[in-house]
């Protein structure tokens, strides 16, 4: 564990000295412990580069599993502890930023209604980190677009997510019906940082159509709202994140003629390991009446 451990660290910190100040422990340990590593699977697993330390190819091949011993060994711990009743129930869940904001809350009312016993944790992050938490087993479950079919994550679809365009609520092409796409393709576009889904849902359906504007790179929904809604832009966003400006007028949405793909909401776990009970209740419940009657009462204004 401990040469797994150092391992990881050398690589995410990027350096020997990052990783034993991060493990508060001696270079000469770590240094020992990932050679130790190496000779018994027979392969370097990194190498210099310049003042650094970066994996070879073997040892990217091998992090994601090194991750996974170590996810599992803790979710192991933590079930020993509950079982034993020397810890409280405990739910972990990653979502993305749009899930956060006005999926989860709704959902963990109602979940923690029906199991009070269990104590609940969210963190939020962009769709590449959120699914890394799942895979790394630290988060027991996240809320968030489809994952990659690649089997290390388990999804099931549980809420539609309407995408619409949006724009300034005085933009000509409002109420226009049928747009072509083509009308939008010398404005800018409007995107969230690399790494979110959001932007890679947009990148994907201009790609599509072979468009390439100029874009804008904001941080976050909100400030993408206010983007639109400045006349900098356009962009695609999920009805959910959008429907109390829209309400209230200060966005508005373009009919473009050949809309996004109907999509999907996803409560996702990882495919390796035990599911935990707790894992497995909350992902039961997310398509449960219950579920769809707290979803259903999110407020649109």
């Amino acid at each position: 564990m401990t040469q797994l451990t150092s391992f990881l660290a050398v690589i995410r910190g990027g350096s020997v000295t990052a990783a034993a100040e991060q493990l508060v422990v001696t270079q000469p340990s770590v240094s020992a412990a990932i050679a130790a590593l190496s000779r018994e699977l027979g392969v370097d697993l990194t190498e210099r580069a310049g003042r650094g330390v970066v994996p070879t190819r073997a040892g990217e091949a091998f992090a994601p599993y090194a991750s996974d011993v170590l996810g599992l060994l803790d979710e192991g711990r933590r079930v020993a502890l509950e079982a034993a009743g020397a810890a409280a129930r405990e739910l972990r869940i990653a979502a993305v930023t749009t899930a956060a904001e006005y999926i989860v809350v709704p959902l963990i009312k109602a979940y923690s209604a029906l199991r009070p016993d269990v104590s609940v944790t969210v963190s939020v992050d962009n769709r590449q980190g959120v699914f890394t938490s799942v895979l790394e087993h630290r988060a027991d479950v996240a809320i968030g677009g489809r994952p990659p079919g690649d089997g290390g994550l388990v999804g099931t679809p549980f809420l539609d997510n309407e995408i619409v365009a949006i724009t300034t609520p005085d933009d000509p092409l409002v109420g226009s019906p049928d747009v072509p796409i083509e009308a939008l393709a010398e404005r800018p576009w409007l995107l969230r940082e690399r790494g979110s889904g959001t932007r890679k849902m947009v990148e994907d359906y201009l790609a599509e159509h072979g468009l390439t504007p100029v874009a804008l790179t904001l941080g976050s929904n909100g400030a993408i709202k206010h983007a639109a809604q400045a006349g900098l832009g356009v962009s695609l966003q999920s009805r959910l994140a959008v429907q109390l400006e829209l309400a209230q007028g200060r966005l508005a949405t373009i009919a473009v003629r050949e809309p996004p793909a109907a999509r999907q909401w996803y409560v996702i776990r990882a495919g390796t390991g035990p599911v935990r009970e707790a894992t497995a209740a909350f992902t039961s419940f997310v398509s449960s009446p219950a579920a769809r009657e707290a979803l259903s009462a999110v407020p649109a204004t």
